[in-house]
């Protein structure tokens, strides 16, 4: 996904330091990862799952995506657990 602004909810800031994980590893799951769930009616922007790795981390971002003013809000991070995603992480366990 190209955008020129991403933004951290307070949420996603508080997740991302009780994970370990950084902006940095953030920027690079949405500038490379694979968008793996879409969430069209969202509002007020639509949002969607992108799943990335950094190193050996599986990450997922959720996101709300502005495009006309080419702004990603990054809602949460969190890495997925095999209790809730099949071993690909692209698929929600029944």
């Amino acid at each position: 996904m190209e955008f020129e602004r991403i933004v951290f909810s307070g949420h996603a800031v508080v997740r991302m330091f009780e994970r370990s994980i950084t902006d940095v590893d953030v920027r690079h799951v949405i500038e490379t990862g694979e968008v793996i769930v879409r969430y069209s009616e969202d509002k007020p922007f639509p949002s969607c799952i992108v799943l990335g790795y950094v190193s050996d981390r599986v990450i997922h971002v959720v996101a709300a995506l502005d495009d006309k003013n080419r702004t990603c809000h990054v809602i949460t991070v969190y890495e997925p657990e095999l209790k809730s995603w099949q071993p690909d992480f692209r698929t929600r366990r029944k």
